[in-house]
């Protein structure tokens, strides 16, 4: 430690007893001082995993700042240590352009994938010529930094690549992001100090601060994030900084928008700067010559994925040269020299103990594995559907068998089969029941299909999953009613039909048991521990409230909320729009529904066969009686499809699509496929799973198959993720696409 590190640890000299106060002076001296010791020891712990001094050294001169800055409030200064504990409230996320695009990356998804990259990549260059940087690709959420002279200045979401958001205040609480970056990396600048850089990574968060976070979720009765991932990203995008503060993010620093104003020539060198400047950078790299040492390097990330305190998905190769990487370019959504080997997914053993019947709104019965909790990708998982008999016989798993499991996507649990050499004596395979667990009442296997049926009007299975799809967001979207509210009513015997939601007081509700007890005696409400906690009045007017409310959505909605088989929220709106009104809808021939564009035969006897079922006319009749709306709002209609879309109101007034067809291929980076499909839909598309003469537009992202050839084939004209927001934002398909 310097000599200037070691004075700075002595207290300020004085008489025996207290030490005089210091002058203002000396305050803003002594701080200038704590700030630079500080950010000098930060910089030791989180770039160098160096640290010099103890934590309780470190917080030590921490509360002293926190002391001067307190009794010096002029003092404060925005790049301060004290700042990152988050002191202000954002009240929203303000647009940044980043200084160049945010490219995306190009998926390996296999071994063969990333040898067909090597080679490409060795054709152009020269094969033998190639030195490769090999990188940890991190689970977590990209952001760009930026700094001028030397200082931070500003941070911000990927975005869409070309504009993020301003989550500055959020960064600024996060403890491995530097304020100020060392003076030994500013001089190997090749500009003037004073040109803006700004470096890019990823926010993650660790698995043990991630396990914590859920226990404490727990503890408090909301909602557990389902991985690292999506808790860093719910972290970062807080409003309130302080919540941030508290979620322990940490970052990994590996990209710049421009490397001109630095000296160096490859993407070790830059690494090694980064370092040297003082962020977070992984220190699991390394430098290949050829692609049997990038095999090795993925081969061995793969096998230690499960060590790290964070979570990867994969391997990013980069050709190491800058030059190199600039002759090699970029495509329209990703660099040449660079691509993403992606791991498969993990997979864990466990043991199946029962394949229990879920009995669903359409009376379909479905097989879903329970097995002993096992930790997959971030997050714990104890049940997996089997989706049919078929799929039960396919895979041949048993009770009792010792399975795999992982998650397909990295998202949705998956049994991939059974370990059949550990499979224990007597283990039978399994067939479904001939009677419906939850009523009794046979099953029904119709010829040619997959699906086995209670077709009971009775199935208490199938009245709460009817009742919980009716008040669904994309149903009536009836806030506040969940499963156990629903539940209650149920056994209350408040509830028989969705029709019976429109006759709920207040007071019927307002006393129905929560399910909870309360903890402790209180006088004053007269209440003992143990006693059951209700629902109580002010709940309950608002659920009434929200249930008035969702008489006015559109005649699309309430078809969808039916729980008709076939008709999803597209087909009711497509419906709905033909026909605007229930009258003439139950008036009309199954013919009729047909001809529909995009319905056909098998969804127009669906819905001719639920219109001619006495009972159900009777529960649509009292649902008119209610207030319920039957009528198709076009406008309206618009206007909500607009606000949850994200598009322009008036271009989904406006219905610019109308009559165009477009089919999604491949993965999109900033909307999901139904995102995407639904924003077209709302401003007047259609959007189809095939491609056909008649289609107007492919979307295609990277892993597009079948359907972009088939679309090449045809002559259909194809669009990029870019060139469909240009569609979305305008309403318009971009000249020449």
């Amino acid at each position: 430690m310097s000599e200037l590190q070691e004075n700075l640890f002595e207290t300020a000299p004085g008489a025996a007893g207290e030490p005089p106060a210091p002058t203002r002076a000396e305050a803003a001296a002594r701080a200038a001082d704590l700030r630079h010791l500080l950010d000098y020891h930060a910089y030791r712990y989180y770039a160098l995993d160096a640290p010099e001094i103890t934590d309780a050294a470190f917080d030590k001169l921490l509360i002293e700042l926190q002391q001067i800055e307190a009794a010096h409030p002029d003092l404060v200064t925005p790049d301060s240590y004290t700042q990152r504990v988050g002191g202000y409230v954002s009240e929203q996320f303000a647009p940044v352009t980043h200084m160049a695009r945010m490219y995306s990356m190009d998926d390996a998804m296999n071994l063969e994938e990333l040898d067909e990259w090597l080679a490409r990549t060795e054709e152009s260059l020269g094969a033998g010529k190639v030195t490769y940087t090999c990188e940890l690709k991190i689970d977590g959420l990209g952001v760009a930094l930026t700094y001028r002279n030397g200082a931070f200045v500003r941070a911000a979401t990927r975005g869409d690549g070309t504009t993020g958001e301003d989550v500055s205040l959020n960064v600024r609480t996060v403890r491995d992001v530097p304020m100020h970056l060392s003076e030994a990396a500013l001089s190997q600048m090749a500009a003037d100090r004073d040109t803006a850089i700004e470096v890019r990574g990823e926010v993650y968060m660790p698995k043990g601060s991630f396990v914590r976070l859920n226990e404490e979720a727990d503890a408090a009765g909301r909602e557990p994030f389902a991985n690292p991932r999506n808790a860093a990203a719910g972290s970062l995008r807080q409003k309130d900084p302080k919540v941030t503060a508290r979620r322990d993010l940490a970052t990994f620093i590996y990209a710049t928008a421009d490397t001109a104003p630095l000296h160096v020539g490859s993407q070790h060198e830059f690494l090694a700067w980064l370092g040297e400047a003082g962020f977070h950078v992984n220190p699991n790299v390394a430098t290949c010559t050829s692609p049997a040492e990038v095999h090795a390097f993925c081969a061995d990330a793969l096998e230690h994925r499960g060590d790290l305190d964070y979570d990867i998905d994969g391997v990013v190769v980069k050709v190491d040269g800058f030059e190199q990487q600039a002759a090699l370019g970029f495509t329209a959504r990703a660099p040449r020299w660079a691509i993403a080997f992606k791991f498969p997914p993990e997979e864990k053993r466990t043991v199946l103990r029962e394949i229990r019947i879920q009995v669903g709104r359409t009376g379909v019965l479905t097989p879903v594995a329970e097995f002993d909790p096992v930790t997959v990708a971030g997050s714990t998982i104890a049940r997996a559907t089997l989706h049919n008999e078929d799929e039960v016989h396919r895979k041949d798993v048993r009770e009792g068998d010792t399975i795999i499991v992982h998650k397909a996507g990295d998202v949705i649990p998956e049994v991939v089969g059974p370990v059949t050499d550990l499979r224990p004596e007597g283990a039978q395979p399994w067939h479904m029941p001939a009677a419906c667990p939850a009523c009794g009442s046979p099953v029904v296997h119709e010829e040619g299909e997959v699906a086995y049926r209670c077709v009971s009007l009775d199935c208490p299975a199938q009245l709460k999953e009817r009742l919980l799809h009716w008040v669904s967001r994309g149903c009536m979207d009836v806030d506040g009613v969940g499963e156990e509210l629903v539940e209650k009513m149920i056994a209350a015997g408040l509830l028989h039909d969705v029709a019976d939601f429109y006759r709920l007081e207040a007071d019927q509700i307002a006393g129905l048991d929560t399910g909870r007890t309360y903890a402790k005696d209180d006088k004053r409400r007269g209440v003992h521990a143990g006693d059951p906690i209700p629902v109580g009045a002010k709940t309950a007017e608002k659920v009434v409230a929200e249930l008035a409310k969702s008489k006015a959505q559109p005649l699309g909605r309430v078809l969808f909320a039916l729980g008709i088989r076939h008709v999803g929220k597209s087909v009711g709106e497509v419906i709905a729009r033909r026909f605007l009104t229930l009258d003439a809808l139950v008036l009309a021939s199954e013919e009729e529904i047909a001809e529909i564009d995009g319905i056909g035969p098998k969804i127009a006897e669906s819905v001719r066969q639920f219109l001619s079922v006495p009972e159900n006319l009777e529960v649509l009749q009292r649902l008119r009686e209610a207030g319920v709306s039957m009528e198709e709002d076009l406008g309206g209609e618009a206007a909500r499809a607009a606000e949850e879309t994200g598009v322009s109101a008036d271009l989904a007034a406006a219905q610019p699509l109308a009559g165009l067809t477009f089919v999604l291929t491949g993965t999109l980076e900033r909307r999901t496929r139904n995102e995407a499909g639904d924003a077209l839909k709302a401003l007047g598309a259609k959007v189809t799973g095939s491609v056909s003469k008649k289609t107007s537009y492919v979307v295609a992202g990277p892993g597009a198959g079948s359907k972009l050839a088939k679309a090449e084939s045809l002559g259909v004209p194809v669009l990029d993720e870019d060139a469909l927001e240009q569609v979305l934002a305008t309403g318009e398909v971009p000249a020449g696409a």
